[in-house]
């Protein structure tokens, strides 16, 4: 069945099997491959089943997720990321981004990333999005979320190495810079207020990825994406699959083929979990069109920028506790809330 006809049937988003990614031949592979890029040129947003990843890896973690989010707030601010040298730990309900069409947001969330140790020499220098992790003390976690994270970024990966053999691009243009990337796992636990009476109003707002590709597992309703002709759809639920999206990264790695498409969460459901890795390329990585994507005579439709500086600057917009480090930092010159050019594309007027 192709991608297209599965996309009518099936909520709007195109479901793609990547068993071929793993077992296939090389024409299965490029058969997969092709799916995949199809249906991230046209919408940005797809769903992989029979991914490889055992389920009951993913309830392990979504458990994990649940028994932190039950801690006293006391307990939880013990590990509050604000305390952290490189963006770990627990993100609570008051720490609030900056989008405006937040109309009732109430989440929560806990940020990891590649583990590394405490002598890693970025971590030393003072980067703010590489280092350790930091662990709560809550037995299993930090062996089940490793566990986790270990699968979904090898998972990332091989999406990632099938969207290079579909653009027609060398083995390893891309994933080769994603050796020590700035990735991150998000666990979210989004409530929907006790005064909220609209239960279709945003939560989280309209945005869209700053890394190269997100995969996102969720078991409840709620995430909508929004199509090229500016309408909001509804992501279907399913727990045997994972939902990908494109991420600006690599909009601008592939000049523009591939789409990083805006979307939000509303407060469709009384309680949410969900499960986000956003792949990303290494730190120092310099996005910029590749060459083989351009047409002769044609110049590149984005400028080129560094991976990480572009994380960065996403971050100060969503996280108080990094404008507020920034402006004890900045001289007392006012800190400026970056502008993300990709989410250009939103419509505020759009519901």
């Amino acid at each position: 069945m192709s991608w297209q006809n599965q996309t009518d049937t099936l909520g709007g988003l195109p479901l793609i099997s990547v068993k071929g990614l793993r077992y296939g031949d090389r024409a299965q592979f490029q058969q997969v491959a092709d799916e995949l890029g199809h249906a991230a040129r046209e919408i940005g947003f797809f769903r992989i089943c029979d991914h490889g990843i055992d389920l009951a890896l993913i309830e392990s973690t979504y458990q994990a997720a649940a028994r932190f989010f039950a801690l006293p707030d006391a307990t939880k601010r013990r590990y509050y990321i604000g305390l952290s040298k490189n963006h770990r730990g627990y993100v609570p309900f008051t720490e609030k981004g900056d989008y405006a069409d937040e109309v009732n947001r109430s989440y929560e969330a806990f940020d990891l990333g590649l583990d590394l140790p405490d002598d890693d020499p970025d971590f030393l220098a003072g980067n703010r999005v590489l280092g350790p992790n930091i662990w709560p003390e809550l037995a299993g976690f930090k062996e089940t979320i490793s566990q986790y994270y270990m699968q979904i970024s090898a998972l990332g990966r091989l999406v990632c190495s099938a969207l290079e053999l579909h653009l027609g691009l060398p083995t390893g243009a891309m994933t080769d810079h994603m050796t020590k990337p700035v990735s991150q796992l998000r666990l979210l636990h989004y409530v929907r207020q006790s005064h909220t009476k609209d239960h279709s109003s945003v939560n989280m707002g309209a945005h869209t990825d700053y890394e190269c590709l997100t995969l996102l597992h969720t078991r409840n309703k709620g995430l909508q994406a929004m199509t090229r002709d500016d309408r909001w759809i509804d992501v279907p639920v399913d727990p045997a699959v994972f939902v990908v999206n494109i991420g600006d990264m690599l909009e601008a790695w592939s000049n523009g083929l591939l789409r990083s498409t805006p979307h939000r969460v509303l407060n469709l459901s009384a309680e949410r979990f969900s499960l986000p890795y956003f792949v990303a390329a290494n730190y120092h990585t310099v996005i910029t069109p590749f060459a083989q994507l351009l047409q002769p005579g044609d110049a590149p439709k984005y400028e080129p920028f560094m991976a990480g500086a572009h994380l960065e600057r996403m971050l100060v917009r969503d996280f108080p506790y990094l404008r507020e480090y920034r402006q004890k930092n900045s001289a007392d010159s006012p800190v400026i809330l970056p502008h993300n050019p990709f989410e250009q594309r939103i419509n505020p007027g759009l519901t």
